[in-house]
């Protein structure tokens, strides 16, 4: 009787080119690396944290390394390809076939 817990859907993807609304980095914008299932994304550039590292084959000294932390889902918006501004994503059929598009300027996402 295991129960599957249902994987959450976002309109943003990876690669998409997203504006952060909330929080120490608001206002900038970054490509997309990872979407995770909890919620979260990974975006270049944004939410840079200092994490301290051991030595290994990658970096034999260790020290401190500087990388991008995820972000929470509810904190970023995608980046409308018409008018540059942060929109919200609708989904509808297009040649009979599903693709997402920017709320603002009704501009497709996908090709």
């Amino acid at each position: 009787m295991n129960k599957q817990k249902k994987k959450p859907k976002f309109g943003i993807r990876k690669h998409d080119v997203v504006v952060v609304t909330a929080g120490e980095d608001k206002g900038k914008e970054g490509k997309v690396l990872e979407v995770y299932a909890n919620g979260r994304a990974l975006i270049d550039g944004i939410n840079i944290v200092s994490k301290a590292t051991r030595p290994n084959a990658a970096s034999p000294n260790g020290g401190i390394v500087k990388k991008e932390a995820a972000v929470s889902m509810s904190n970023i918006m995608l980046k409308d390809p018409k008018s540059g501004k942060p929109t919200r994503i609708g989904r509808k059929a297009v040649n009979g076939k599903m693709v997402r598009y920017a709320k603002k300027s009704g501009e497709v996402i996908d090709k």
